[in-house]
């Protein structure tokens, strides 16, 4: 992990390619690798990202068009992402049911 990412990874996601172009235009290149620590992410890819990075997509939704924003599986995306964006708002996103029934999971 890059000692200088310190944000909150709690929305597990699918990335699209509009995604890693968007999210690189804003100084958070996802698709170069970085050695062995990242391999670089592409279109389908599943990574936690930074639940400020999937808002700062959400937010952009209106400029950029919808598939900017990331695909999200509620099973694996942290409770702590709620303290950012809405429940709603996640299963908006969301490619599975989700299962609010883990204390750490949504």
């Amino acid at each position: 992990m890059d000692e200088a990412d310190v944000g909150k990874h709690t929305v597990a996601a699918v990335v699209s390619q509009k995604f890693l172009t968007f999210t690189k235009s804003r100084g958070n290149d996802l698709s170069t690798s970085h050695g062995s620590s990242f391999p670089g992410l592409k279109d389908g890819d599943r990574w936690c990202l930074c639940v400020s990075r999937w808002k700062e997509a959400y937010d952009a939704r209106g400029e950029q068009g919808e598939e900017v924003v990331p695909k999200v599986v509620l099973r694996a995306t942290n409770k702590k992402a709620l303290d950012v964006v809405p429940l709603q708002v996640l299963e908006q996103y969301a490619i599975d049911g989700g299962d609010h029934n883990n204390k750490q999971e949504l």
